[in-house]
């Protein structure tokens, strides 16, 4: 009786040549040649038209004459002039538009020209440079010898003037000899007047002549006509501006008013 196959010759059988039994379901190869397909013309053509378009506009902005600086307006000047805005600005002419350096020019001005409060510098296309001026006002003044420091609404001390802007009321520090001058020193003392005069009533604050202050809790208005208004400290500064404005309608021929207890104001003299 002839011996049956051996497990090798039934394992030669089924895998001749020692290939396995799985039929091929596409070869690596087609599926490399899938993966890896060289782009059409179409694809191409798409992305030499974008990079084309790309180097364009950059030549555009930076190579060509089209959009380059060939003028430049300055807005909102009261005291300054625009030249004066225009030189310290140092707009560079006949640079490309796009590299103008706007932040290196807002910081000129802030450090040469203490008057500019805040400027904006803009772009305008195709050929401009817009400077947008916003000066400081002075709220009061500080006699200088015979010349006159200006005093913004923060306090800060900005200009140094021959003549005393029309309404603008002078600040007298008289403080030497209060006793709280150690613990609110004059800085401080200036910036109570100034917060005093932002919140005196319209027509008080075109009547002011001088605001006085001799210690933190004691500012004195000297308006015109010779009246005077105790403001006391720069505390509750609104409470004390309506109470003001009842008072002085109530007795217009007073010459004193106090309203540095707003609760119990009173006014004195004819």
């Amino acid at each position: 009786m002839a011996a049956g196959p051996t497990t090798a010759e039934k394992s030669g059988a089924s895998r001749p040549n020692g290939s396995s039994d799985r039929s091929p379901r596409g070869g690596d190869g087609e599926a490399r040649e899938g993966r890896f397909r060289v782009p059409g013309p179409r694809p191409l053509l798409i992305c030499s038209a974008l990079i084309l378009l790309v180097a364009s506009g950059i030549w555009a902005l930076y190579g060509s004459s089209w959009f380059r600086v060939e003028r430049v307006t300055t807005s909102g000047t009261r005291v300054l002039t625009p030249r004066e805005v225009e030189e310290v600005a140092a707009v560079p002419m006949g640079a490309p538009l796009v590299s103008v350096d706007t932040d290196a020019i807002e910081a000129r001005l802030a450090e040469r020209l203490p008057r500019v409060d805040t400027v904006d510098v803009v772009r305008s296309w195709p050929h401009g440079i817009g400077l947008r001026v916003t000066e400081r006002k002075p709220v009061l003044l500080l006699e200088k010898g015979r010349r006159f420091v200006e005093v913004d609404s923060a306090g800060t001390r900005f200009a140094t003037v021959d003549r005393a802007p029309r309404g603008v009321p002078k600040l007298v520090l008289d403080a030497s000899a209060s006793p709280s001058l150690r613990r609110f020193d004059t800085d401080r003392l200036l910036a109570e007047a100034v917060v005093v005069a932002g919140e005196l009533p319209k027509k008080v604050a075109v009547d002011t002549r001088v605001v006085r202050v001799t210690s933190y809790d004691s500012i004195t208005l000297e308006l015109s006509g010779g009246r005077t208004v105790f403001w006391g400290s720069g505390e509750d500064g609104e409470v004390k501006a309506r109470v003001l404005s009842a008072l002085m309608k109530a007795t217009p021929k007073a010459g004193h008013f106090d309203v540095s207890a707003p609760t119990a104001p009173a006014a004195t003299g004819s």
